[in-house]
This record gives C-alpha cells, structure tokens and sequence, in this order.
C-alpha cells in the first residue's frame, strides 16, 4: 500500500479585494466605459485613433454570445461566431502616481490576444484562459488620459470542442505599486497539521525595480474571519537592485479551526512589506488549515476522514451570458451543485475565473483545476453536430511547444492558495486513441479494454503515444515547481494505450474517462496507482464502482451543468447531459442524483407514457397531464428507505423499498387528474420527505419565484425565474409562450434563458419562449439607488413584476 499525503492551506478572504488576484500594489477595476468593435483595425493600437464610432462596452464583455446563431457556424462551439475584435479604454493616471509602477492585469482574454498602452505593445498571450499582467509604466503618461488597446484574435473560431466565448471575458485592473514590491503571485502558503498543532509554511517572493539594493522587512499576520491575529512573524531581507529573492517562514497556530466541506473555517494572511520603517506594499491572502491524504487502497481522506468525491465536470459558460458570467450568478449556479450533492468540481477543461475558486473556497466544494484538452497536436472539432461529417482541426497546439510551461506555471502560481484546489490536471483526454496518438495496442480488438471509439485500430502514421510520457514529466516538473502540496493528474481517456508508456506513471493521482471496466485489473496490476474516475456517465453502474470499491475515491459526471458547444446537429445550442440546464434549473436526473449523493432527506417524482419496453428514465419530468386511462410510468427517485404513491388523496402505488441496484422506485397506473404526491418513508414508516404534481388547467398568468429582491448596487445580479401558471395558480409544463421582459430603474437586463437546447431564435432581445413553462431573466444593477422593476407580458396571460432593492 502506497499512502501520499498533501497538505494544503487555505483559508478564504471573504471580501472581493485585489490581493487575492496579483497579490502587491493598490489594485482597481478598470471595467467600465470600454470601446469595441468586432473587425481588424490595425491603427487602433495608436492613442490618436478616432472610436467615437465603436459600440461602448463595460467588460467582462463576450461578443460570440452577442452574435446570431446559425447553422454555418462551427458545432463544436455552439454555432455563435468568433472573429477578429479590438478592445480601447482611456485611462488617466495621475499626476500624484509619477514614481509608482503601473500595470495593467487582465484575469482572462480569449484569446491570441496582445495589449498596446500609447501605441507600445506591451506583450502578447495567446492562452486565452490564463491571467496575465503588463508593467506599463515606461510609456505611461501621468497627468493625462492613456490609451489601453486590446487586440483578440479568435478568428480560428472553432479551435475548442466547445464554447469558449470571446474577447474580454473577465475582470480588468490597474495596480500601482512602489517600485519595491511583492512579486505577482508572490505570496505562498501552505499549512501542515500535526494533532492539535497547525504549521502554516509561507514564502513571500520580492521584487525590486529600482536600481538600488533595498533592506526591507517583512511581517507576516495571520487573522482569524473576526480580524483577531492568532500569530506573527517579521523577517529581514536584502534585495539587490533590479533583482528579486524571498522569505520563507512558518507561523505555528494551537488548535487551529480545521476547513472543510460544511464548515469552511476560513483565515486571512496579511503580509506587508516595510522600507526604513515605513510600509510600502502589503497583501491580503486567503489561508488555512487541513490537510488529505491518497491511499491506493483507501482512496481519499479529508482531515483524517475518509470520504467520496461525488464529482461533476464543469465548463465556464453560462447559457445566455456565455463566458462573461457575474459572481452572483455563478455563485447561485455552485449552491445550486452543492444542494444536489455535489462536493467537488473539475474545470472541464481549463482554468476557471478567480470569482470560481474564491466562492468554491467559501461554500467549501473541492475542485480538480485543470489546464489542457490537448497538448503538441490537435483533437478533431466537430463542425457539422457532435462526432458527424468532416471534423475541422483548429486549437491551441500551435502555441504549445512555446507556451505549455509558462502557462501551467501562471494557473498554478495564481491559484495555490485556494483550499478547494486538491489536484492539478495536466491535461484531459490527450491520449484519446488516434485522436492524435496511436500504439500497436489499439490493434488488440474488442478485449483490449477501450471505453470508447480507438477509430480503427493502429495507425503507424499518426503520432506516437509513446510521446505521451515525456511530455507529462515536464508539465508535472511545472506543476510541482510551484506548488509541492497537491498531487499532479490527468484525466485519461485511452488507459489501456497509455498504460504502455510512461504517462500514468508521471502522475501522482490517475484519472479514468469512461473505463470504470479497469478499475479493479489495473487496480491488481498497479498496486501503488491511486485511481478515480475522472469523467463518467450517470449510469447506477459507474457510480456503484465508486460506492463499492474503497480504492476509487470518487467519480466527476459529465457534466454538472449544460453547456454551449459540442453541440449536436442543429438546431442544438450545446450538450445536455447536466445536473442542471442552461438556465441553472435542477432537471430530473439532478434530482436522480441527489438521491444518491444527499444526506438531507428528499423525494421526486416525475412521469412518463408506459409500454411493455419502457425502461426506468432518469429524465421524467413533473408532469400530470394526460388522456384519461391512459397507462403512465410514475418514477420516484428518493433517499427515504421506501415510498409510496398518492393520487387524489388515495393510494395508487404501494409502498415499495428503495431499488439499491437502480436507485429508482417506479408504479405504472391509469391517469386521472388530480393530485400526485410521492410519500418518503424511514424504516420506522415515519413520513421523512413528500413531492406533489398537479394536473394544470390552461395558462392563465405568469407568476415568479420572489416578489422583492435585494442586490448590491456595483453590478449585483438577480436571477428572477417566471413560471406561466394556471388560474389556481399551479405550474402549467406543457406551456411554450412567448414572454417580454421590460426594465426600468437603475438596472439591465443581461439575458433571458429558459433552458432549451434547440431552441436556436435570438437571444439578444427581451423576448424569450418559457421551456417546461418557466424561463429566467438575469437582471444587474448599474450603479443607481432608483429600485429595479422589472415586468413580464405575455400575450394572453396576466402579467406580473418583481421590485429588486439596490443598496
């Protein structure tokens, strides 16, 4: 038995500050009054450029989702455009700043992007996932207005197998900063815990841009969430001119308050930096206390105790505001994972925004932060719907062989303070059997072991798997040179090719895609491999495989929530497989899952037509309207031990145990309308959990979920749900209206989504068609005090409106 031990810190800073992002200086959002324009205009690079023209944007800003949809478009990344777009932004600095350094740090631009100030370019980063930051301050101008401009280059729109989105995506900043300072990314730390004792290990790296040598101090504080300081350290360092160096230290705590996933205690390290006596830089970095261990046979252990990952993949996108998604709304979308079940997430498949792992952090979810789907070569992009016709060969390989280092280099540096990081993931799916790579083992047939497609077997021609090892060694050696605490992985897709090279055995943790039928043979021929499911279906099986065998530790469905891109032929905006729906609604099979991953007692229950061949639907929707007579499927899906079936008041459906195989209760019955309630039972027979359906009558009104909402005037989010009701006020399912969103006050509206996946009409509009009745509209503040109202119409139906408070 092979035990690995990480021990992470992490605690979180629960205000939105800078320092958590570049972590030195005085940072501000730069977000607002920006100009744009989608088309190549080379002179705007130049501060004398006349934009009066360009259309005025604040970011994060995604154009794709602006754009129409249209079935010329690329699949892969859910027939939106991408294209060629220059970002400018004025920005006095000053007069009181000359001596100070200026950057500029952009969390996020996708992507090939370059970034000019008074006409210089300061640098180009074509990773468009990765933030970066540019020292402007040799052409900066103090006193006056400086020109920012952006070029993003996402003409090679279909270079993902799903939606990127494009542009400026996320946040913006400008950090002034004595010349003196702490690194970017500079503060690092990491704790360990030994009984009763905690030990937070700290570097804080230093970098001096004058052309003196400089003395500084430096103090280490560490807060409890109340302010309280429960320890301290101070060190001195020399900085030579024009050079960097670091501290190292350890700050030992009694008894610390241990995070994790119901109890996040959270800490704050404060550093600043003294020259001469007097502070020059400081930060503020989330930390904490605990700590997890790998055991090939035991799996996974959080503090000492062990545990599954009840997992879910997970892109960046949300539905109707694409990749620029506001805080509020991404926090509701991980509340909404967390009720399911749901305790930890991969970013499928690259690093997510800095708002995701800070709210991950705070709502204490694990996440596996991941880096590439495809390394030196590219993967097939499907153009014409998922895995149809001729698939196009554009992506992010091209810049590999420069980039690949410094790129897992940056997320790591970024992201290692954050408790929820427990993995870092080299890479998805890059051994996807002839998709590039090959080995004479694809020759092996039918038993060879493959989950999915090896697309013919051997190709001598294709690129060598064995290739594979080496490539993971140096992207590994990246990892760990900035972060020891965590183990590296990879989420692989070809196992059995890949067990032939060294590529599993560079990895400290191993991630199975789709072949849980290895679990328990490679779990035999590797002894000391730590084993998870990486990337699995919703089956009962693959999660059985998990629940049954201590030496998996836990599995990551695909996928959480429902995504633009990898799309199916059209009309289909992206795939469809979450928990949840483009508009962040539960559907059935999120409730399925909840069944097995929840420890609050619930119940659902949803029905559909019923044959001799029905089988058991993890997708049955809350419907009771129906012929009368005929035969309907009611399936339950409950964690009470038994349930039973009510219509009317009566009992239809005796009282059945809970199917430990299928995970699904079932009773096949006559319709009659009326009311249908499922009844959960403990073992005592005691009433734990109940669901009704109504049968509705025809839409009547629109009815909402909250009629008064408070948001924070700087660019807070409502997420305002309608639902087309009849006159007894019950939920109509089967309605499609049309429904007109109308805002006043200081608010806007960013979009409307009702969760339908072919629905492909204009999302750009305030008209949107409600989808199992019911539709939502993300409405963010803009600075006012004036109350939001925002009314919903529909032709036919009463109206209705809900008052949103800004404070």
């Amino acid at each position: 038995m092979t035990t690995k031990k990480f021990l992470l810190p992490i605690l979180i800073f629960s205000c939105l500050s800078a320092f958590s992002q570049i972590s030195f200086g005085d940072s501000k959002k730069i977000n607002e009054n920006w100009k744009f324009i989608l088309q190549d205009t080379p002179d705007a690079k130049n501060a004398a450029y006349n934009d009066d023209k360009w259309q005025s944007v604040a970011v994060p800003h995604d154009w794709s989702v602006e754009g129409r949809l249209s079935p010329t478009l690329a699949s892969c990344t859910g027939f939106l455009p991408g294209g060629i777009g220059w970002y400018r932004k004025a920005l006095n600095i000053a007069e009181n700043k000359r001596g100070q350094k200026v950057y500029l740090y952009f969390e996020g631009v996708y992507n090939r992007s370059e970034v000019f100030i008074n006409g210089h370019s300061l640098g180009k980063r074509p990773n468009g996932y990765i933030s970066f930051a540019y020292d402007a301050t040799p052409y900066i101008k103090y006193g006056e207005d400086n020109t920012i401009a952006v070029r993003v280059d996402h003409s090679q729109s279909a270079d993902s197998r799903w939606y990127t989105g494009s542009g400026i995506y996320r946040d913006v900043w400008v950090v002034y900063a004595n010349p003196v300072h702490i690194a970017q990314w500079g503060v690092y730390a990491y704790p360990e815990v030994n009984k009763n004792k905690g030990i937070l290990n700290i570097e804080v790296a230093l970098e001096n841009g004058s052309a003196v040598k400089t003395n500084l101090t430096v103090v280490n504080e560490l807060l409890t969430s109340d302010g309280k300081v429960v320890a301290k350290s101070s060190q001195n360092v020399l900085v030579g001119a024009n050079q960097e160096n670091k501290i190292t230290t350890k700050i030992n705590v009694k008894n610390p308050k241990l995070w994790d996933l119901e109890n996040p205690n959270l800490y704050q390290l404060k550093t600043t930096v003294f020259k001469d006596g007097k502070a020059i830089d400081k930060a503020v970095t989330p930390t904490g206390f605990r700590n997890f261990t790998f055991d090939s046979n035991k799996g996974f252990a959080l503090n000492g105790k062990g545990m599954k990952m009840k997992g879910v993949c997970m892109h960046h996108d949300a539905g109707v505001l694409g990749s620029a998604v506001p805080r509020d709304v991404l926090k509701t979308r991980l509340k909404t994972l967390k009720e399911i079940g749901v305790n930890a997430i991969r970013t499928s498949h690259n690093p997510q925004a800095p708002d995701f792992y800070e709210l991950c952090d705070e709502l204490g979810l694990l996440v596996l932060n991941e880096a590439y789907d495809e390394w030196e070569f590219p993967k097939r992009k499907w153009l014409e719907g998922w895995n149809v016709g001729t698939p196009g060969f554009e992506g992010s390989h091209d810049i590999f062989a420069n980039w690949a280092e410094k790129d897992i280099e940056d997320i790591v540096r970024r992201d290692r303070n954050h408790l929820s990081i427990f993995a870092w993931s080299i890479g998805n799916e890059v051994d996807y059997p002839n998709d590039p790579y090959s080995h004479p083992v694809l020759d092996g047939g039918k038993d060879s072991g493959f989950g999915q497609a090896s697309y013919g077997g051997y190709k001598k021609d294709a690129p060598d798997a064995m290739r594979l090892g080496n490539i993971a060694k140096r992207l590994v050696a990246a990892v760990k040179k900035y972060d020891k605490s965590r183990p590296a992985t990879a989420g692989l897709a070809g196992v059995s090719m890949s067990n032939e090279t060294e590529y599993p055995g560079a990895l400290d943790i191993v991630g199975y895609n789709y072949t849980e039928s290895k679990y328990d043979s490679d779990h035999k021929k590797y002894p000391n491999r730590v084993i998870f499911g990486s990337e699995n279906v919703h089956n009962m099986e693959p999660w059985l495989a998990v629940k049954n065998n201590k030496h998996i530790f836990g599995q990551f469905l695909w996928t959480g929530i429902d995504y633009l891109g990898e799309s199916g032929i059209w009309p289909s905006r992206g795939f469809y497989s979450g928990l949840v729906d483009l508009a962040g609604i539960i559907k059935p099979r999120g409730y399925f899952r909840q069944s097995l991953w929840s420890d609050k007692p619930m119940i659902y229950a949803g029905t559909y037509l019923a044959n001799k061949d029905t089988e058991l639907s993890k997708d049955a929707w809350s419907l009771w309207n129906y012929n009368e007579g005929q035969m309907i499927r009611v399936v339950c899906y409950t964690n009470a031990a038994k349930a039973r079936l009510e219509l009317n008041g009566k009992v239809v459906g005796e009282e059945q145990k809970y199917d430990e195989k299928t995970g699904v209760i079932y009773w096949d019955i006559p319709f009659t309308s009326g009311k249908l309630e499922a009844i959960g039972l403990n073992n005592d027979n005691k009433v734990v959990s109940q669901y009704l359906i109504l049968s509705s009558q025809q839409p009547d009104a629109l009815g909402i979920n909250e009629k008064s909402i408070t948001i924070d005037k700087e660019k807070g989010v409502a997420k305002v749900i309608v639902q087309v009701v009849d006159e007894k006020g019950f939920p109509v399912m089967l309605s499609d209206n049309d429904v007109t969103c109308i805002v006043s006050g200081s608010g806007t509206l960013l979009g409307l989504d009702a969760g339908n996946n072919s629905d492909m009409s204009d999302y750009t509009d305030n008209v949107q068609r409600v989808f199992h009745g019911h539709l939502v509209a993300y409405i963010q503040a803009t600075g006012g005090t004036e109350p939001i109202t925002v009314k919903f119409t529909s032709n036919w139906l009463k109206s209705t409106e809900v008052s949103i408070q800004v404070k």
